[in-house]
């Protein structure tokens, strides 16, 4: 070592020495091993090392070790493409912590091209740095086996990644990875593959082409399911899928021969194939199977006795006396008036309506369980509560949340005090309430709230969703006694490092603050919350804790830590305010976290969704398009596949509950634009995660294909129709505030005959004018019969035997139009309306007739068209003066 020295000039530059004799420390090079990252300026010691190269002096290095939190590393990364013989390359940062104790990535961002040429590196670790992108030159390198690039930043890697075809470990944990290369599936040689802890969505089906591939790391990515081929991964040993959004695994995964250990644990799996629940090797806690279902409460049994009104789908009003009564609706909503509620004989209309975000006003991470119910008169007063019970969804997937029917007083909405009951039978939910007056209902859930009366003397009040979350009132906070309200929203840590990608991020509790007064209190209030998981009073960093207070009308959270004292005990913070409104208490080295406060904040309003369309089997040009959560997408598209089939759903989008969004068709197909929520060729939805968001549409090509088939596409959108429509819009959005959502293709196998568009003769049928139904309760015209003629299709049969006529009839239609489809349907539907244009509920029988038949489209369709018959004939009463509306009726009627 000591003639090495020597020869190489070094001096005393790496070991001890007198001065002027030349020693070279073993720590520093071994034999053909140079490791440098163990000293604080290893860099500068290899830059003397490569002085003796300028002289023409060999260095016969193999094996060298960097770090990169070296200042000298820019300089120092030119030295490497002349070290020939290197086979081990180790570029690493983290050697450096911060003042917080954290270890400090590397300043690495690139390499020079040349290091491609090593031709020998067959082992290159480049963990802990800062690169967005993997060099290119490591592409080149003939011989590697071994790439590291963990704890990066990288957000993809190369198409041609799969030429490294010798490479048997690769490891890329802790990155933003969110796809992979098709040419993964070429790397033939690979044995150990981790990729946990990235933001992975989808997997490559090439995936499985991996063949000696023995241990696969996919944990803690966001992978909603993996495709079939991991099954053809029979060398595989252990699979890692814990921690992702799994809803189910193919069961193929069970019958891996060399498989000892699969992870599915943290997941959302409801559905497992049983070949993999029952396998031995199977770990699947943190998944929601088998959660019980609430036990049955009692039902309305103090209304025994009462004279019961059960109304049919046709009908929209019943009559209520001092008696009182018992009232069922067709859609499931059922009322107790009690004896008296009502001291004179009262008519009561109502109307269940598509909810409306112009008029139903969600709070935050309010979530909306039914549609809307409309009784009138408004603002009517009963003598007595009138209880209502009203279905909702199922509360059972919101934890930590409770169910209220909200209901508009004439100015603003108001919570009811609601019970929930299970009905085991119907297995369906219901919402039970009692008023006093009669408005718009709605069945909402929200954050768990806590409420009471502040009095000049002061309170305490804590939450029952969190009982460590104290807010006390001393005395003298208030002159005059105010109503306080609670709200808590528990973050995980899971979900913080999720959305953040920093793993040391925690937080509090979510803390919403809310009062009935505009004055703030006279005396602070002193707040106690929670320390953030994992920090203790003991080992408390103050310059890493952060008190946020949330601005939700101007979108932003202010770092208010320098503005309000902090009191900091073993396991709580306490700190006073003045005033109300969100707080919120993280704990991370960041400086500025007020942005990701927000981002966080608005992804845990969001759901995540996939788009669906689909086309009836019979009738191809019948489409269905819904847009579905993504843990529903399974179940929806099992319910559906007799009748129907389509495109795959989309890939995923996230919206916010209540979010309005459209659908066009393009590329030669087209819409009826006689749809009432059809504008400018364009479908209106509002997303509702716990609603079907779903509808049954009729297109078509509006131009003559000659038998041609047409292959085009719906597009869903948030805002107005854009000018251009790319081909690729879904693969070019990008989050939340993109205007694209999704891109699905359409095709039609053949044109139908537009004999709709004619009123008049059609092919050889003459049908004489009509009118079904009466102004008062709405009609249908001739030209209405034709529109839904138009959308039967071969479901005729069913229909006209839903509708009365006999299997005789149907048959003699069937034979007398043979050959035309078209004529059949007409036959049926016009000879059906002649004979029943007497009677007065022959609307109402063709509802019921479409939906028993499954034409839930078309049925919504003329019970949309029977409503703008009603208030057209409402409108023209009014005009002439002929019907008088109280004033408060005319307000409400104007709110809508």
């Amino acid at each position: 070592l000591q003639k090495m020295a020597e020869l190489l000039g070094l001096g005393d530059e790496c070991g001890e020495g007198a001065p002027g004799a030349p020693v070279l420390a073993g720590s520093c090079l071994a034999g053909n091993r140079l490791n440098l990252d163990v000293y604080p300026d290893g860099c500068r010691r290899l830059l003397r090392l490569a002085e003796g190269l300028l002289r023409g002096q060999g260095l016969q290095v193999e094996f060298l070790r960097l770090s990169t939190n070296d200042h000298l590393l820019g300089d120092t990364l030119g030295i490497l493409p002349q070290l020939e013989h290197l086979r081990s390359l180790v570029l690493k940062g983290g050697h450096a912590r911060d003042e917080f104790g954290s270890c400090q990535h590397g300043s690495l961002t690139s390499l020079p091209p040349d290091v491609g040429n090593l031709r020998c590196l067959t082992h290159l670790d480049l963990s802990f740095n800062s690169l967005s992108t993997l060099p290119s030159c490591i592409l080149h390198l003939p011989s590697l086996r071994v790439l590291l690039v963990s704890h990066n930043s990288l957000v993809t890697l190369p198409e041609d990644f799969g030429s490294l075809s010798k490479l048997t470990f690769f490891s890329a944990m802790k990155n933003q990875l969110k796809d992979l290369p098709q040419s993964i599936g070429e790397l033939a040689e690979l044995q150990d593959l981790d990729l946990s802890e990235n933001a992975l969505e989808f997997l490559p089906e090439e995936i499985g082409n991996l063949h000696n591939c023995t241990q696969l790391d996919l944990s803690g990515n966001c992978l909603l399911s993996v495709p079939d081929s991991l099954a053809n991964l029979k060398s595989v040993r252990r699979l890692h899928l814990h921690s992702n959004l799994l809803v189910t695994v193919p069961a193929a995964l069970a019958s891996l021969p060399n498989l000892s250990r699969l992870d599915l644990q943290n997941n959302c799996l409801r559905v497992v194939p049983p070949e993999i629940q029952t396998s031995p090797f199977v770990r699947l806690r943190g998944n929601p199977l088998g959660e019980a279902e609430p036990s049955p409460q009692a039902d309305e049994s103090s209304t025994r006795g009462l004279q019961r009104l059960f109304l049919a789908s046709g009908e929209d009003s019943f009559t209520v006396t001092s008696e009182g009564c018992k009232v069922v609706l067709a859609c499931g909503i059922r009322f107790y008036f009690p004896p008296g509620a009502a001291p004179d004989p009262l008519r009561i209309w109502f109307r269940t309506l598509a909810p409306d975000p112009q008029w139903v006003k969600l709070r935050h991470h309010d979530v909306l369980l039914s549609t809307v119910l409309e009784l009138r008169p408004h603002g009517v007063r009963f003598q007595q509560e009138v209880q209502i019970w009203m279905p909702c969804a199922s509360p059972q997937t919101l934890p930590q949340r409770e169910v209220v029917v909200r209901t508009f007083s004439g100015q603003s909405w108001s919570d009811l005090r609601t019970r929930v009951e299970h009905k085991r039978k119907s297995k369906k939910h219901v919402a039970h309430c009692s008023v006093l007056h009669f408005s718009w209902f709605l069945v909402v859930s929200r954050l768990v709230q806590n409420e009471c009366k502040v009095p000049t003397e002061g309170t305490l009040l804590f939450s029952s969703v969190d009982p460590n979350i104290k807010v006390t009132f001393p005395p003298g906070a208030t002159e005059e006694p105010r109503s306080v309200k609670l709200q808590v929203l528990p973050v995980s840590a899971e979900e913080l490092e999720e959305i953040t990608a920093d793993v040391g991020c925690r937080a509090s509790p979510l803390l919403c603050l809310s009062q009935d007064s505009l004055v703030d209190f006279l005396r602070p209030v002193r707040i106690q919350l929670p320390l953030p998981p994992g920090v203790t009073g003991l080992n408390l960093d103050r310059s890493r804790l952060h008190l946020l207070h949330g601005d939700l009308e101007g979108q932003a959270w202010d770092d208010i830590t320098n503005q309000v004292v902090l009191e900091f005990t073993h396991l709580y913070a306490v700190f006073e305010v003045t005033h109300f409104s969100w707080y919120w208490l993280w704990y991370t080295t960041k400086a500025y976290i007020g942005g990701i406060a927000k981002k966080v904040y608005e992804r845990l309003r969001m759901y995540q969704v996939n788009f669906i369309a689909l086309q009836r089997k019979k009738d191809p040009e019948q489409v269905l398009l819904q847009c579905v959560p993504k843990h529903k997408v399974e179940p929806v598209l099992k319910k559906l596949q007799d009748r129907y089939r389509g495109p795959e759903p989309s890939d995923l989008v996230e919206m916010f509950e209540g979010e309005q969004f459209f659908a066009a068709f393009e590329r030669g197909i087209s819409i009826d634009t006689d749809r009432p929520d059809c504008v400018d060729g364009r479908l209106s939805f509002i997303f509702y995660s716990h609603l079907k968001n779903m509808k049954e549409i009729y297109v078509t090509s509006p131009v003559d294909r000659k038998g041609q088939a047409v292959k085009g596409q719906v597009s869903f959108y948030r805002g107005a129709l854009p000018e251009s429509i790319p081909e690729d819009a879904n693969r070019r959005r990008k989050g939340a505030d993109s205007l694209w959502l999704a891109t699905l293709p359409i095709k039609l196998p053949q044109l139908k005959p537009r004999w709709a568009e004619n009123p008049g003769p059609l092919n050889g049928c003459f049908f004489p004018p009509l009118n079904l139904g009466n102004a008062e309760t709405g009609y249908l015209t001739q030209a209405n019969l034709l529109s839904i003629a138009r959308r039967v299709g071969p479901d005729w049969q069913s229909i006209g035997l839903h509708l009365g006529l006999t299997y005789q009839q149907i048959q003699r239609i069937g034979y007398n139009h043979r050959e035309d489809l078209d004529k059949q349907i007409l036959d049926m539907l016009f000879s059906w309306a002649q004979q029943n244009s007497e009677d007065p509920d022959c609307v109402s029988k063709l509802i019921t007739a479409m939906k028993e038949s499954g034409r839930q489209d078309i049925a919504e369709e003329v019970e949309a068209i029977i409503e703008l018959g009603r208030q057209k004939y409402r409108e023209s009463i009014r005009r002439v003066g002929l019907e008088q509306e109280s004033s408060t009726e005319d307000s409400a009627i104007a709110m809508t």
